[in-house]
């Protein structure tokens, strides 16, 4: 255990991750520095929001929290424990804790399995659990996310790309994990199907006490979800701070330069459209 406060879920202290490319016959390998020192501190329920442009690391840093990567240096602390990522070292307890959305939810379904399959699967590792049992957790998980029992025996085929991220937000849920990797999660939908998804994960967070690391390069939807905003530059966190100082008082020269460069960050109608999609669901 280590000394990190109760309410912190996830700490990242100088956390680094290189790369060793091959040489050729008259080149010398390469080792290129992906991540080069990230460190930074999320409370429990909150959401993180990493922007930065194609290659700054953001994803590069997303596999690492989801142990995809091994770091090449640096420590993760996940719910007060430090982790170790050697192989073969990382508990089932642990994986189970840690979740992640991918960017496009139909390259992260089997088109050959039924979506009822696509959720039990992760419940295989509960020997006690039944069949009938795996069942009723994949349709309640169904309802919750949106859809209905009526789809757990439909292919991924069968859905609507908002239809098939609610199913891959509910395969991630399977486990009940305490936090939450979202990596572009909503960037391959349209803006209308884009306020749905962003409702859902709010709901979900406030139901099942989530935190999330949300990474994007949408400044719109980041100023709508995010609790704290961290912005990253060749590998760097160049700048880190709650979500409105990050917007109305950027620091980093990087950061007003990205902020300059991208349309005005329309929050507001993003929060419209949540609103509108909230009130049809109630009448």
């Amino acid at each position: 255990m280590t000394e990190a406060s109760n309410d912190i879920m996830l700490e990242v202290r100088d956390i680094k991750r290189d790369y060793e490319l091959p040489g050729g016959l008259f080149k010398p390998k390469k080792i290129v520095h992906a991540v080069k020192g990230v460190s930074f501190k999320l409370e429990r329920g909150k959401t993180l929001a990493i922007v930065g442009e194609s290659g700054c690391g953001k994803s590069t840093l997303a596999r690492m929290l989801t142990f995809i990567d091994e770091p090449t240096a640096g420590d993760l602390i996940i719910d007060g424990k430090k982790i170790d990522t050697r192989p073969g070292q990382l508990t089932a307890e642990m994986r189970q804790k840690v979740q992640i959305v991918f960017q496009n939810p139909y390259g992260s379904l089997n088109p050959r399995q039924k979506i009822g399959d696509v959720l039990g699967e992760p419940l295989l590792i509960n020997t006690k659990m039944s069949a009938e049992e795996r069942r009723d957790r994949a349709t309640q998980m169904l309802v919750k996310v949106g859809l209905g029992p009526e789809h757990y025996n439909r292919y991924p085929h069968m859905f609507s790309g908002g239809q098939r991220q609610r199913i891959a937000i509910a395969r991630a849920l399977m486990l009940n994990p305490k936090l939450l990797v979202l990596d572009e999660p909503v960037s391959a939908l349209d803006l209308s199907v884009q306020a749905q998804v962003l409702n859902l994960l709010a709901d979900l967070q406030d139901e099942f006490g989530l935190t999330y690391v949300f990474i994007s390069h949408d400044l719109s939807v980041v100023r709508y979800i995010a609790d704290e905003v961290m912005v990253m530059y060749f590998g760097e966190a160049v700048e880190y701070g709650t979500r409105d100082a990050v917007f109305s008082d950027p620091k980093h020269e990087y950061t007003r330069t990205l902020f300059a460069a991208t349309p005005r960050a329309d929050v507001d109608s993003i929060r419209a459209r949540v609103a509108r999609k909230k009130a049809a669901t109630a009448a």
